[in-house]
């Protein structure tokens, strides 16, 4: 797995690469649809080039949108984007995974993703015939544990390995046993909820802890003379994560690129690697009934 440390990307497994710091666009309520166009237009003006969105997000035409007015004022290209769009589990039959690519790609605007996802574990199959068709660059995983991934890598006629596998994870769940299993296979883990957020009400409880409160993460980000945020997000990326952040906020979105701009000591690395606690932020309380569940194993 290498990096080039100039462009800030990771090499995929399949020859492609993947920006090492990603802008996520999940908004939780209707109104905030205009948002995710805005907010993506100002990442995408202060540097990102990496976007993630999903089917399930309900937002991708505004996402499209935000891209196409970046491509059309002439501050990127389309090859300069890696666009990431996920199959949500309504869409698992072989039969659907295609049109919902489609369908996805007509709402964007866009004549291929760079990397699709299935969100929750299935078959990799229709996704393979995906890429086949070069709809997608890249096909990759969501909320695999090491169980479901050992099940596709030893699949017989396996045509694609999935390039990446994109799990919670942050200091309060560092996912280290998962990561390192990822690392062997050549699969890179990908980071969603970074900062351990409590801002989305409708997943989290109110007593749950705010990992940007934590008083370890807190006093180093002092040393450093930087946010807890940016501490949070740097560890990540000296793991060898690719990682995604969200907000709504311009400047959050611009300090946000910091992460890319220290080091972290290894010694304080060793610090952060302590506050696992094995906590989840987004449990998925609502799919642990299905048979493929994937947060009852260990990892």
């Amino acid at each position: 797995m290498r990096m080039n440390s100039k462009a800030q990307k990771m090499e995929l497994n399949d020859g492609h690469s993947i920006p090492v710091l990603g802008f996520g666009t999940y908004a939780t309520e209707e109104h905030l649809k205009i948002k995710s166009m805005d907010s993506t237009k100002v990442a995408i003006d202060v540097g990102f080039r990496h976007i993630d969105c999903s089917h399930f997000y309900q937002n991708e035409e505004e996402v499209g949108k935000a891209i196409r007015s970046k491509i059309e004022d002439g501050t990127v290209k389309r090859e300069d984007i890696f666009y990431t769009s996920k199959l949500w589990s309504t869409s698992h039959r072989p039969e659907l995974v295609r049109p919902s690519l489609e369908s996805s790609l007509r709402k964007l605007n866009l004549d291929y993703v760079d990397l699709y996802l299935i969100h929750f574990p299935v078959s990799l199959k229709a996704m393979e015939k995906c890429k086949d068709a070069g709809l997608t660059k890249s096909i990759g995983v969501s909320n695999f544990n090491r169980r479901q991934l050992e099940m596709i890598l030893n699949k017989p006629g396996l045509k694609y390995k999935p390039v990446c596998n994109q799990v919670e994870c942050h200091l309060y769940l560092n996912q280290s046993k998962l990561l390192d299993y990822c690392k062997m296979n050549d699969i890179i883990l990908v980071a969603y909820g970074a900062l351990g957020t409590q801002r989305y009400k409708t997943c989290v409880n109110e007593d749950t802890p705010v990992l940007l409160d934590d008083p370890v993460l807190c006093a180093i980000a002092r040393k450093y003379k930087r946010t807890p945020a940016l501490i949070a997000l740097r560890y990540q990326l000296q793991r060898g994560i690719v990682v995604l952040v969200k907000s709504f906020n311009e400047e959050r979105i611009r300090e946000n690129m910091q992460a890319l701009d220290f080091q972290l000591a290894s010694d304080h690395m060793k610090i952060l690697d302590g506050l696992n606690r094995n906590f989840r932020y987004f449990p998925a309380d609502m799919f642990n009934a299905h048979p493929s569940f994937p947060f009852f194993d260990e990892y």
